[in-house]
């Protein structure tokens, strides 16, 4: 996750701060975002949306499938201002190998998809999910009466929102989640943003689409800090460790690393009219699964959504893991219980 609005949360946590690191944190046990696999094969695929532009994504599938085998299929959704080779991929190929069809998307407007670079937009990142159900739905080693959806950080939020209105998703998991919408209004509990900080975060707005309309460029705003002297408090420090480090550090093509997890400051207010909690009742009889690490900032999200969900609903709280290790670590992600749930979601499809 990488919202903009979170950048006001340094000097809220100013009496957290750390002392200065001089070296990045460490690459943890277990941390293997680039995996590859020999039981899994891939492809670059790509498929229109409803708004004319294409979405991006690699297919994996099973080595050894059954010729004409219908497999269930899962749409994964990477972090918000990441990419799909950032955890989409990780998670996709991990699912491929118990069997099922994954197709790891970019978000509209990021990495290989279509769209104006780094725009937000919560409509369209939730078109990527259901475009990429259209395109799954119609092709012969996919059964389209067991597709699913999981949702990493932001893009569990974007998974939510496209599943209350698209009923082919049959369930949905997300991991590290956070409600994009909530954060960009309020922040953090532990550090929220007043009123005044949101209405200056829609004038700055304001005033650079302005700008743009005149002739000027984008400006790209929050995401992760670029060096380490900027990353000033915990939170700032581990997304640092991941998005800046071989850990999880991917530059896309046409993009640069100081461009990377940065959306536009005219776009990213978009975010305090999005409220993917609301109405979660339309998801069920269709389950859901909310994962979320113990130790996570983010943990609030999850368990709002759980609170707020209908059943049939789970929530999964990991032992020792933060919101970055949900990424990644696959020594912590319970792949063998996201199996379970999609097993059990699809029992009677």
């Amino acid at each position: 996750m990488n919202n903009p609005a979170l950048t006001l949360l340094a000097a809220a946590l100013a009496g957290a701060a750390l002392a200065h690191p001089t070296t990045p944190p460490p690459i943890p046990k277990g941390a293997d975002n680039f995996y590859v696999s020999d039981r899994v094969t891939t492809q670059a695929v790509s498929f229109p949306s409803q708004f004319g532009l294409k979405v991006a994504a690699t297919l994996h599938l099973p080595k050894g499938a059954a010729p004409g085998a219908r497999l269930p299929a899962l749409v994964v959704g990477h972090p918000m201002g990441a990419v799909k080779e950032q955890a989409a991929n990780l998670y996709a190929v991990k699912l491929a190998e118990r069997g099922y069809a994954a197709l790891a998307i970019d978000l509209l407007c990021w990495g290989e998809s279509e769209g104006p670079r780094n725009l937000v937009s919560p409509d369209l990142y939730a078109e990527s999910f259901s475009a990429a159900v259209d395109w799954l739905a119609t092709q012969p080693f996919a059964d389209p009466a067991r597709i699913g959806a999981v949702g990493i950080c932001g893009s569990g939020s974007f998974a939510l929102a496209a599943a209350k209105i698209d009923p082919r998703i049959r369930a949905v998991a997300t991991a590290s989640m956070y409600d994009m919408g909530s954060a960009a209004r309020h922040g953090l509990k532990a550090a929220p943003l007043s009123l005044r900080d949101r209405q200056g975060l829609c004038a700055q707005a304001a005033a650079q689409r302005t700008a743009e309309a005149r002739g000027a460029g984008p400006r790209y705003v929050g995401g992760t800090a670029l060096t380490l002297e900027e990353a000033a408090d915990p939170i700032a420090l581990e997304f640092y460790g991941w998005y800046r480090t071989p850990r999880g550090a991917f530059t896309p093509k046409g993009a640069t690393r100081e461009t990377t997890t940065k959306p536009t400051l005219a776009s990213n207010v978009r975010f305090m009219n999005f409220y993917p909690f609301e109405d979660l009742d339309l998801l069920s009889p269709r389950p859901v699964l909310f994962v979320t690490g113990a130790e996570a900032h983010s943990r609030e999200f999850s368990e709002e959504a759980y609170r707020r969900a209908a059943e049939p609903k789970r929530l999964i709280v990991v032992p020792g893991a933060n919101h970055v290790d949900l990424y990644d670590r696959v020594d912590l992600i319970p792949f063998d219980a996201l199996d379970a749930f999609f097993k059990a979601a699809f029992a009677d499809a």
